[in-house]
């Protein structure tokens, strides 16, 4: 017999005010950890490929999280029912960070930066058309400035520049890519039946890493991986533990918990914890005015969390 489509009894919908707390603060930690991956990035990119960098990272991550899940819980990994939801769900992700290159090699970093702000409306949006979720006015408010906020932080608070934003192909192409990763959060909590948190993790990173594989193998094996310098495998270690396997285990872990309006929403701290890091690494500070953007965003985030469900 088929099994339906259900949570654990202890990942039921917006069930108790801890699942909640937890959810936001798996959220803050994703943040936290995507903002940590960009100064790692930057020192590797001049060395390695994004899609060979991606795929390694992937498939590290993969191997990493499954060894964990192996040890941990006895079974886990046995063969998945209904494969094809992982491989929809690795899909949506793929998307994501293939889309995301395409689209930085013709277009600014800032302006996809801009781009990037969408997703929580568009995540709102699938949560309602997948999972008949209704966002209140005042989350949708409170995800709109942070956005603003956001936006400020991307430009440095450069008005002319915000004013100036020009979107072309290489926004339109993000857009689609924003899209997939913003209809992930609620299939998530469509597509989940039984199986743990984390054996459900494994299997969407897996599937997502074949799509990786497939984008990136030849850039792969043109890549002279004995060659490559030390902070190239200390930037992928970094992204396949913590922003790969972490923060696929955290958004799934969120999605369970939260509403997709405000699980993506967190995404806007991502500027504000890069200003900080940067700070704290002796990289300088930005100016009050621009560090405003992020006090903007910490309080419309304090807003959404308190803000009811549904």
């Amino acid at each position: 017999m088929a099994q339906q489509f259900s949570v654990q009894s202890d990942d039921k919908a917006l069930a108790t005010g801890r699942d909640k707390l937890l959810g936001h603060l798996a959220m803050l930690l994703f943040a936290a950890l995507i903002a940590g991956s960009f100064s790692l990035g930057h020192k590797a990119a001049p060395f390695i490929g994004p899609a060979a960098l991606n795929a390694i990272r992937f498939v590290l991550a993969t191997a990493l999280l499954a060894g964990i899940v192996i040890f941990a819980i006895p079974g886990g990994l046995q063969r998945p029912v209904a494969i094809w939801r992982y491989f929809i769900l690795g899909g949506l992700m793929a998307t994501y960070f293939i889309l995301m290159f395409v689209a930085l090699r013709i277009s600014d970093p800032v302006s996809t930066g801009a781009v990037f702000t969408l997703m929580p409306l568009m995540s709102a949006g699938f949560g309602w058309i997948i999972l008949g979720q209704h966002t209140r006015p005042i989350v949708l408010l409170s995800s709109a400035i942070a956005a603003c906020g956001s936006v400020w932080l991307i430009f440095r608070a450069d008005i002319n520049a915000i004013l100036s934003l020009d979107i072309g192909p290489g926004e339109a192409i993000f857009a689609i890519g924003c899209a997939a990763h913003a209809a992930y959060v609620p299939f998530v909590r469509k597509f989940r039946r039984t199986e743990p948190v984390a054996v459900f993790t494994v299997w969407t990173l897996a599937a997502t890493t074949i799509w990786i594989l497939l984008f990136g193998a030849g850039q792969l094996a043109q890549t002279d991986l004995p060659g490559l310098p030390l902070i190239v495998w200390v930037a992928i270690a970094y992204l396949a533990v913590f922003t790969t396997a972490g923060t696929f285990f955290l958004l799934q872990f969120a999605s369970l918990r939260l509403p997709a309006s405000k699980v993506l929403a967190y995404g806007y701290l991502t500027p504000a914890f890069i200003i900080l890091i940067e700070g704290l690494s002796g990289h300088g500070w930005v100016p009050p005015k621009v560090f405003a953007g992020a006090v903007v965003i910490a309080i419309a985030l304090l807003v959404m969390a308190f803000a009811p469900d549904e």
